[in-house]
């Protein structure tokens, strides 16, 4: 909601730039879209080699883990 707020207000000030924005908004959203995947599938194959580290340890202590 604060976005859309900021965005009138910008259209108030500057349309042009409003409208420069809006349209270039969803270009940049594609371009960025690669690395929020791969920042996903990082964070997955980090949790992986963290849980298999702590595996011994786990299984030592007994009783479930919480994650």
């Amino acid at each position: 909601m604060l976005t859309f707020v900021l965005w009138l207000l910008l259209f108030v000030l500057c349309w042009p730039l409003a409208l420069l924005a809006l349209v270039l908004y969803p270009i940049v959203w594609l371009l960025l879209l690669p690395f929020r995947i791969v920042g996903i599938a990082v964070g997955g194959v980090l949790h992986l080699v963290w849980s298999i580290v702590t595996l011994p340890a786990t299984l030592l202590r007994g009783r479930r883990a919480v994650a």
